[in-house]
């Protein structure tokens, strides 16, 4: 397939890198991580100034960058030579690692190439960096070619439909690309193999306002003269079959499954040659005899079509295909990390109940799918079962996670896949098109089969972000609660942020606002997030409102919804510009936000709301809706008047922010009694949620904080909130003062607690205190799970700094807790590693800070009276250079730091 001028080519741009390599070990700065639109080397990049971005390798105190040149070319040869036919940025006396393409315009279906130079700390021009690149797509409506197209059925049938073209190379093919927009799910096959490793695409999207499309390189795939192309498409969020509270089956884009293709294939004569949908295609229904995104996949192997996909297989009793309109006409790239396989699980506990009835346990909760091996007489039905729990006579129990379903008939069972064995043979199954939440599954046959404990697996899906962040301790409660939550997290995010893996699959916005940092701590999600918002967008009301699950089929703009959870509009894209350094989600969403803080203002002309749902499942204290609403509305006005700020807006600036001080003076005049120090009847969440918001008066947070800690005390160092009191109460303790008494709520192992829940086997986030509850007890939720950042934030101490985002200047405020010996967080920044990592050992605190190159820190320590810091065995502060805290003995340490790594001791 390569010709001979190609293998050259390819050598010589070897040769060229391996030169860089050894180089690179002379040179002490060089640019690293290079990416596109926050992705490696992505194809199919439609962003007309797609964002550039770098960090730098450099082990030297003080690295940091104070200029960058970037080259952009379509000739990757006369770039290393520093010819660049597209762009070329000049010096341009900067520290940013992050910059939009500011060139020509872009072509459609081109291949650029691009690098980067810096000047390092000293004004030196580093090492080039190594040559990456981003491919265009579509770019736009216009370059597409095929049709959309579907088979005959209807929404009511519930096979899923293959489809077929064949087609001849009869050229060396020198690139291929398959571009495929789908009304539903797919995969896509070429040649008999499987494209990619993607689950689940596209992505889930209001469908009928933007529709997205996936690229992929199937060069590989692809054989001198004939070709078999084939599609299988599965319904997905577009033809909701399954019927539950939130009426998806009533959506009002909702269609039999269709798709729109074109593979491009370019010959290395420089001719190009599209394939489309279209006429000539065949359709045939498939052994998928019926699949939904909610419950579950059946898949009759006897309907098998072996070679289906291939160039030789017969089609003469497939049918044509038909045209369909396109669900909408905004067809745009997804441009994100994608779902896939991420982790196989393998049975912990086997349970043989008889011949024909078995139960798996994986050990451990997850988001995904179960892999089944089994060998029977043809026609046997296998009944795979995925639950929570089980029952106490050893049988699987639904009864946590069903609750929302409402079947109409006994067809479509809740998590239970149908097999139907085709015989004789060793068959496997593996779900298409679905996924639930699970730990156990028990298998039911219609006749005797013989399995083992081998003959299941448990496949981990969820999107695969890059991990960004991990924390040890020497709390292994502590260390669980964190995996726990991480796992929670993942459990949740397919393509957008959801409530749980089973019972829902909602993009409830509660839930993604309060788990926001703890999500960006963890993993690199801004691509998943940019999606998401763009769904806000799409679903937002001409009057400003969201509704309470995004996307949605219609479901939630009456209930559930207001500041409390559709906050998600501003602060999402706040936290994304602080924790990346990027402004084009809050630019993108600036109108958005700003309609819905209209609208909140339009219905609250005093300033305070009781717009929303208030503190969800508390333990047993309850705040006023009013109180914790208005705390949102707030934090909304105040997100929008920084964003003016930033874009340019001045007049915005002053009406909102006068605005966000028009809610606080509404706020403590109704809420704050002065004399007391308290809000409303001074309960845990009424408290936190004035402190964490920045609503209580300066003069007032000492004794704010006083009281919080002293209601905390009184609830035995336990937990007394909701899902909002959850986001709030952590913190706030750690910001005033109270850093162990935070700690001591965090790490409780008795009710109510997180740590009740993993001394009680918890491998993921409850949705209820109470492991017994008799509702909202799924046992994936995340909507708890603020903890994941607060241990970054207080025990670490990482923050970053609004005035120099993306932890550019990182605020490292550490807090070594008492019943604590060891901790360690690490994030990676757009910079590159944060560490922060103490130990206690014979009262003498260490602590080992590492500061990435082009970034520098503010260090601030707070410390016990008589306690002195230490650097390289000299003291670096004595009594009288600390700063005491009014109205305690502890003193304050501050000091900069730039990029490099330190160790201090803390010593009396």
């Amino acid at each position: 397939m390569i010709s001979q001028k190609k293998s050259f080519c390819l050598l010589l741009i070897f040769c060229l890198f391996l030169q860089e390599i050894i180089a690179k070990a002379e040179v002490p700065c060089q640019p690293i991580a290079l990416k596109c639109e926050h992705l490696v080397n992505p194809i199919g990049v439609d962003a007309v100034q797609p964002r550039l971005s770098w960090q730098l390798n450099d082990s030297r105190s003080g690295a940091k960058q104070t200029a960058y040149q970037i080259f952009v070319g379509t000739d990757s040869l006369k770039l290393l030579k520093g010819q660049a036919d597209v762009w070329n940025s000049g010096k341009v006396l900067s520290s940013s690692t992050l910059e939009s393409y500011k060139g020509s315009d872009l072509k459609a279906f081109t291949k650029y190439y691009w690098k980067v130079e810096v000047w390092d700390k000293d004004g030196i021009r580093a090492k080039t960096s190594f040559i990456t690149g981003f491919e265009t797509g579509m770019k736009g409506m216009k370059n597409w070619k095929g049709s959309w197209i579907s088979d005959s059925h209807d929404v009511t049938t519930k096979p899923a439909p293959y489809f077929r073209k064949t087609f001849s190379a009869s050229k060396k093919i020198l690139s291929a690309r398959a571009y495929i927009a789908v009304a539903g799910l797919y995969e896509l096959y070429l040649n008999g193999k499987k494209i990619g490793n993607h689950r689940l695409d596209p992505m889930y999207t209001r469908f009928d306002r933007r529709t997205l499309y996936v690229t992929h390189d199937v060069t590989s795939a692809m054989q001198d003269g004939i070709n078999a192309v084939g599609v299988l498409l599965g319904n997905g969020w577009y033809n909701h079959q399954s019927t539950a509270v939130w009426y998806f089956d009533k959506a009002p884009w909702r269609g039999r499954p269709a798709f729109c293709m074109d593979i491009r294939i370019v010959y290395e004569d420089g001719s190009v040659e599209t394939i489309s949908s279209g006429k000539g295609w065949k359709t045939s229904l498939s052994p998928v005899v019926f699949n939904s995104i909610y419950t579950a996949e059946h898949y009759d192997a006897r309907l098998e079509q072996p070679g289906w996909n291939t160039p030789k297989f017969e089609d003469s009793s497939w049918k044509d295909v038909i045209f369909r309109s396109a669900p909408s006409e905004n067809i745009v790239a997804q441009l994100l990390h994608p779902i896939r396989d991420v982790e196989e699980i393998p049975v912990q506990k086997f349970n043989k109940i008889t011949e024909s009835n078995y139960v798996f346990d994986l050990g451990r909760n997850i988001s995904g799918v179960s892999r089944i091996k089994v060998k029977g007489l043809p026609g046997t039905t296998i009944r795979l079962k995925h639950a929570e729990r089980l029952m106490e006579n050893g049988h699987v129990d639904l009864s946590n996670i069903d609750v929302h379903y409402r079947p109409t008939d006994d067809s479509d069972p809740f998590q239970t896949d149908i097999f139907i064995l085709k015989g004789n043979s060793e068959e496997t199954f593996t779900p298409k098109f679905n996924y639930k939440g699970f730990q156990y599954v028990e298998i039911t046959a219609d006749q005797p089969v013989e399995l083992s404990k081998e003959s299941l697996t448990g496949i981990f899906m969820h999107s695969d972000v890059p991990a960004a962040g991990e924390i040890k301790s020497s709390n292994q409660v502590v260390d669980k609660i964190w995996k726990a939550t991480n796992n929670s997290y993942l459990s949740n995010l397919f393509g957008y942020p959801t409530d749980c893996p089973q019972r829902e699959k909602n993009g409830w916005t509660g839930d993604a606002q309060i788990a926001i940092e703890t999500g960006l701590y963890n993993f690199d999600g801004i691509t998943i997030y940019e999606k998401w918002l763009a769904d806000h967008r799409d679903e937002q009301q001409p009057n400003g409102v969201l509704p309470s699950i995004i996307p949605t089929g219609g479901w939630g703009y009456e209930w559930g919804n207001g500041p409390d959870w559709t906050s998600t509009i501003a602060i999402i894209p706040w936290n994304i510009y602080l924790f990346y350094g990027d402004k084009k989600l809050l630019a993108d969403s600036y109108d958005n936000i700003k309609r819905y803080v209209d609208h909140i203002t339009e219905i609250s002309p005093s300033g305070l709301t009781t717009w929303g749902l208030g503190d969800w499942v508390p333990v047993k204290s309850k705040s006023p809706v009013e109180l914790t609403s208005t705390a949102y509305y707030y934090a909304d006005a105040g997100i929008l008047a920084k964003a003016a700020k930033l874009l340019g807006k001045e007049a915005d600036f002053v009406k909102y922010n006068k605005l966000a001080l028009k809610i606080k003076d509404a706020f403590n005049a109704k809420y704050f009694n002065k004399e007391t120090g308290l809000y409303g009847n001074g309960i845990q969440t009424e408290l936190s949620v004035a402190l964490f918001w920045g609503l209580v008066p300066d003069l007032y947070k000492n004794k704010v904080a006083e009281n919080l800690a002293k209601r905390v005390e009184a609830d035995n160092n336990h937990l007394d909130v909701g899902l909002l009191g959850t986001k709030a109460i952590l913190n706030a303790l750690s910001e005033n003062g109270y850093a162990d008494a935070a700690y001591k709520v965090a790490s409780q192992e008795t009710y109510p607690s997180w740590g009740w829940w993993i001394v009680n086997g918890a491998t993921t986030l409850y949705e209820n205190w109470p492991i017994d509850a008799k509702s909202d007890i799924s046992r994936n939720h995340i909507m708890f799970g603020e903890i994941g950042a607060w241990f970054y934030k207080s025990l670490g101490g990482i923050k970053p700094d609004p005035d120099q985002p993306g932890f550019r200047n990182i605020l490292l405020e550490p807090h070594f807790v008492q019943n604590l010996n060891h901790f360690e967080a690490s994030h990676d920044g757009p910079e590159g590693k944060i560490v922060s990592s103490w130990t206690r050992e014979n009262n003498v605190i260490q602590y080992k800070v590492v500061i990435p190159p082009n970034s520098t820190a503010k260090l601030r320590l707070i410390l016990e009276k008589g306690r002195n810091v230490f650097e390289n065995q000299k003291t670096i502060s004595t009594e009288n250079t600390l700063m005491k805290i009014q109205g305690t003995d502890n003193q304050v340490f501050t000091k900069t730091l730039s990029a490099g790594t330190y160790l201090f001791e803390l010593k009396f």
